[in-house]
C-alpha cells in the first residue's frame, strides 16, 4: 500500500467534488491534510466555512489527522496563509494537489473582460499564489511533489470556454517550468486532466438521476475513478515529473505536447510560403515524433532508473501497461509513460518525409484524440438556458 505516514499534504477546493474524494484517500492513507475551501458558489461568489469542516469532521471521526483552510488561493496573502497552515499546524510539507477553480460558460464573442480576469485570477494565478510559497518549503526542506488540476479543455479546446481553457492551459506552462526549475531540488511536478461526475458536471447538464437513462455516460464516469491517479502523483512512490495525463471513467492515459518530423528546407536555399504548401503534408505529419524534453526532466530520485521517458516514437513504440483495477497501487507497479503513437483522426494513410505510407496504428478507431468516446453529450439540450452550447463532456 502505498502510504503517507508522516507526509503533510494541501488539498485546495477539497471541500466538494473531485477534491473532497482526494483529501479522504490522501488522510485514509496516513497523510496530514490541510483542507482548503473557501466554500464559495461554483462561480466564485460567497464564501461558507462549513464546506470546509464537514470534510475535515468527517476525517477526523475516522481518527485519521486534518485540519481546516478558508483562505482563498486568489491573492498572494491567502496563498502564504495555506501554506503556513501546514507549517504551523505540522511543521512540514510534502505534497499539494492544486484544484480550487471556479466555473461557468460564454461564448466567446459575449464573454465580459470581468469574467475572463476572474477565471484567470482563480484558476491561474491562484496557482501561482499558492505553488510559490510551496516551492520554497519544498527546496528548504529537499523535495517534494505539486499535482496541478488542469483540463483538457486546456489542451484541446472546449465550446464557450475560452477564459476556463485558457487559465487551464497556463497551470500546464506553469507545472512546466516548476518541474525542470524544482528537478535539482528533488521537487517533481506533473498535472491531472480529470472527469468524473461533479458539481460542474452537474450544473452544466443536470442531476443523473432526474436525466435517466438518457445519458448512460453519466454512469461511467464515478469520480472515485479519477482519485487513483492524483493520489499517485502525490506520493513518493511517483519517481517522474514533467508529465500530464488523463484520467477519466477508470482509463488512465498520458497526455504530451509531441513535435513531428517535420520538413527541413535545404542549405542555402531560403523557404517560401510556397514552399510550405509543397511540402504541406511533411510539415503537418503527426508521425514521426518526439517529446521534446530536457535532461532536467529526469528525477534524481528515480529507483527505477528510467529518466526521461521522451524518445523518439520513431524508434521505441511501447504500449502502456494496463491494469483491470485501477488503484494507485497500479501506477506505482507500472508507471504510466512512454511515447505513443498519435494517428491520423480520418484513418487516412500518413506520408513520411522519406515517401513511406504509414497506416494508422490500433485498427480501423484512431487513436489521436483521448476524449473521443464521451462525444455523444455535446448534443444534449442546455439545462435551463445556463449555455447557449452544452460542453462536450469528454473534455473535462
Amino acid at each position: 500500500m502505498i502510504d503517507f505516514t508522516g507526509q503533510v499534504v494541501i488539498v485546495t477546493g477539497a471541500g466538494r467534488g473531485l477534491c473532497r474524494l482526494y483529501a479522504l484517500d490522501l488522510a485514509q492513507r496516513g497523510a496530514a491534510v490541510v483542507v482548503n475551501d473557501v466554500g464559495g458558489s461554483m462561480q466564485g461568489e460567497g464564501s461558507d466555512s462549513r464546506v470546509a469542516d464537514v470534510v475535515v469532521t468527517e476525517i477526523l471521526a475516522r481518527e485519521e489527522v486534518a485540519v481546516p483552510s478558508y483562505d482563498s488561493v486568489a491573492t498572494a496573502e491567502g496563498g502564504e496563509a495555506i501554506v503556513g497552515t501546514a507549517l504551523d499546524h505540522f511543521g512540514r510539507l510534502d505534497a499539494v494537489v492544486s484544484n480550487a477553480g471556479i466555473f461557468d460558460t460564454l461564448p466567446f464573442d459575449e464573454l465580459p473582460a470581468e469574467n475572463w480576469r476572474r477565471m484567470l485570477n482563480i484558476h491561474l494565478d491562484g496557482s501561482f499564489y499558492l505553488s510559490q510559497p510551496a516551492y520554497r518549503v519544498m527546496k528548504s526542506h529537499g523535495g517534494g511533489r505539486f499535482v496541478f488540476i488542469s483540463s483538457s479543455a486546456g489542451l484541446f479546446g472546449q465550446p464557450n470556454s475560452a477564459h476556463y481553457a485558457a487559465a487551464k492551459a497556463g497551470i500546464v506552462g506553469l507545472a512546466n517550468v516548476i518541474a525542470v526549475d524544482g528537478a535539482p531540488h528533488g521537487i517533481l511536478a506533473n498535472t491531472v486532466l480529470p472527469f468524473g461526475y461533479s458539481r460542474m458536471v452537474v450544473e452544466t447538464v443536470g442531476d443523473r438521476d432526474e436525466l435517466g437513462d438518457d445519458l448512460p455516460f453519466l454512469r461511467s464516469i464515478e469520480p472515485e475513478l479519477v482519485v487513483p491517479m492524483v493520489v499517485f502523483l502525490a506520493s513518493r512512490e511517483c519517481t517522474f515529473t514533467h508529465q500530464n495525463f488523463s484520467a477519466c471513467a477508470g482509463r488512465f492515459a498520458r497526455v504530451f505536447v509531441g513535435l513531428g518530423e517535420g520538413w527541413v528546407a535545404e542549405p542555402g536555399t531560403p523557404p517560401t510560403a510556397e514552399s510550405i504548401e509543397e511540402h504541406l503534408v511533411e510539415v503537418a505529419a503527426t508521425e514521426p515524433f518526439s517529446v521534446p524534453a530536457r535532461s532536467s526532466m529526469r528525477s534524481s530520485r528515480s529507483a527505477h532508473g528510467w529518466g526521461s521517458p521522451c524518445r523518439s516514437a520513431k524508434r521505441r513504440n511501447q504500449p502502456t501497461p494496463r491494469s483491470a483495477t485501477p488503484t494507485t497501487r497500479h501506477f506505482a507497479q507500472n508507471q504510466i509513460f512512454g511515447p505513443h503513437w498519435l494517428h491520423d483522426r480520418t484513418g487516412r494513410k500518413l506520408r513520411s518525409r522519406a515517401g513511406r505510407t504509414h497506416e494508422p496504428r490500433g485498427g480501423s478507431e484512431p487513436a489521436a484524440h483521448l476524449f473521443d468516446a464521451p462525444r455523444e453529450l455535446a448534443c444534449v439540450p442546455p439545462r435551463r438556458g445556463r449555455c447557449d452550447r452544452v460542453l462536450s463532456l469528454g473534455r473535462r
